[in-house]
């Protein structure tokens, strides 16, 4: 079995956030970089199928170079081979337009994606690349197990989880759930070492014209400060005079 796991490169969410002048563009100044943690937790479970049934692991991002440290960590805890395609990622629909001609070139049975990145959270991706590959897809992935040439996938739901069963070729967007927190790994020095010496592929591929465009971007407001109220008195009259809610 053949699997292609699908890497973002996304901010540290302990990073500080700025963005320029005149709010058009993130400012990556200081900004650590590290795998999406909805791709990490796919990546896992990719790992699992790699020990457990002999799979073949790839890793995939669109991107510069600045992205290869990211695809290098994803060697480093286990995948065999890493792609990059040597484009921006304007916005969800140059990615999986970028990443369609590697799935269908490499003929990968399972593709796991994250159900969406913690940069943008545009949740796009996984169900794009799946209609333009013409692969099953399931979203919000919480398990998932792989007999022979059939898939049995449990995603969650609004009020609890369904269970699906459909054949390979199979686009997942994976979450936490996938795998546990506690199963993450972290690279070893084994595993930094050998990752230098995997191949690390860079491919062009004819950029798709984007189909959004971001105007500007806005921090959140600040909180405002809290009011501390040790009286029933003295809360009514906040919540009559200042809040005006009664």
């Amino acid at each position: 079995m053949k699997i292609l796991v699908c890497i973002s490169h996304v901010p540290d969410t302990t990073s500080k956030i700025n963005f320029n002048a005149d709010q058009t563009e993130f400012d990556t100044s200081g900004v650590q970089y590290v795998i999406n943690p909805n791709d990490e937790f796919g990546l896992t479970r990719a790992l699992w199928f790699k020990e457990k049934q002999g799979a073949t692991v790839h890793v995939a991002n669109v991107g510069g170079s600045e992205t290869e440290p990211t695809l290098r960590k994803a060697l480093a805890i286990g995948a065999d081979e890493a792609i990059r395609v040597d484009q921006t990622a304007t916005d969800g629909y140059t990615v999986a337009q970028a990443l369609a001609p590697i799935v269908k070139e490499g003929q990968y049975d399972l593709v796991i994606a994250g159900r969406e990145s913690i940069d943008y959270n545009g949740g796009m991706v996984p169900g794009m690349l799946a209609k333009l590959c013409g692969f099953s897809f399931v979203n919000t992935c919480i398990g998932l197990e792989i007999d022979g040439n059939t898939a049995t996938a449990v995603r969650e739901i609004d009020g609890g989880k369904e269970t699906l069963k459909t054949e390979l070729p199979l686009i997942i967007g994976g979450q936490k759930g996938l795998v546990e927190e506690s199963d993450l790994r972290i690279p070893n020095m084994r595993g930094i070492m050998q990752a230098r010496t995997k191949p690390l592929h860079v491919k062009t591929e004819q950029s798709a014209a984007a189909k959004s465009q971001t105007l500007r971007y806005e921090k959140p407001a600040p909180k405002q400060a809290v009011t501390l109220v040790d009286n029933a008195e003295q809360l009514i009259n906040l919540l009559h005079n200042e809040a005006k809610v009664i």
